[in-house]
């Protein structure tokens, strides 16, 4: 086995001479020795030479564009711009979720907190950003909602025509007795249950609250347009003076307190600008 390969080793060593020669005078013009060993590794070489320079050639120069399977320039510019669109759409996503969440977490009254990104993120945060309310601030909205708790220029309602208001219905009832401006009754009075719910018939503000000797305990609001409403002999108030209510919200309970109360009922005024208004052209009561 050992002379076997000691033989292929010598052919493989083995020179040959390669030589060139003029025809008609068998001159020699170029003399080589070679072996087959030097030829295969000279076809090595050569084969490796040929590959870097197809492989070179192919990566910088637009023939690799021949190539089947191989994008071509219009494909590889569209294949970039759908990528930057992508990463652009992935951005405003992720800046349209944490502006939804600020504002789930703003109505449910809780703190919003800024969440750190990762370093490679698009999105810039701003960690200097403060949510909490300073003492000055603190002492600021006190003395404005102070200043401002018996203007009802700030209602969150837009004022409606003065031509025309919607009224709720104070409480639910029987009319016993109705407005007679001549006998000086310039309200309605509803018979209901004792501890019914009084409501406020419009939003408005509290302007009143008192116990009186002849109506028991007594609440006015103050609506736009000049308007009061007048609730009287109930038996608790459920407002004080400078809270703003809402329609039908509850402001008081029935009652039966005062001089001039026959028993259970609510005694339901209404002014318009300093003039007493029959209360039953405006609200219908059950």
């Amino acid at each position: 086995m050992a002379g076997k390969r000691g033989a292929f080793w010598k052919k493989l060593k083995y020179n040959y001479k390669l030589s060139i020669s003029n025809e008609t005078s068998y001159e020699e013009l170029f003399t080589m020795r070679l072996s087959r060993l030097r030829v295969i590794m000279g076809l090595s070489v050569l084969a490796v030479v040929l590959v870097g320079l197809t492989t070179l050639l192919i990566a910088f120069t637009d023939l690799k564009e021949f190539i089947p399977g191989f994008p071509d320039g219009n494909m590889r510019r569209l294949i970039t711009e759908n990528a930057l669109r992508v990463d652009s759409l992935g951005v405003e996503l992720q800046k349209k979720d944490a502006y939804l969440n600020s504002i789930k977490l703003v109505l449910q009254g809780e703190e919003v907190k800024v969440r750190e990104m990762r370093k490679d993120s698009l999105l810039q945060r701003y960690d200097t950003i403060q949510f909490s309310i300073s003492e000055e601030e603190s002492a600021f909205r006190a003395a404005m909602e102070e200043r401002e708790r018996f203007n009802l220029t700030v209602s969150r309602h837009k004022e409606s025509s003065s031509e025309f208001y919607h009224f709720f219905s104070p409480v639910e009832g029987i009319v016993s007795r109705g407005f007679d401006e001549k006998n000086r009754h310039y309200g309605t009075d509803i018979v209901s249950k004792a501890n019914s719910k009084v409501s406020a018939v419009m939003d408005g503000v509290v302007c009143f609250t008192d116990w009186t000797i002849k109506t028991g305990y007594v609440i006015q609001i103050q609506h736009f347009n000049n308007l009061l409403s007048i609730y009287k002999h109930n038996s608790t108030l459920l407002k004080k003076q400078g809270d703003y209510v809402m329609a039908g919200e509850v402001v008081a309970i029935v009652g039966n307190t005062g001089e001039e109360t026959t028993g259970p009922h609510l005694h339901f005024e209404l002014w318009h600008s300093g003039n007493p208004l029959n209360p039953e052209n405006f609200i219908q009561f059950k």
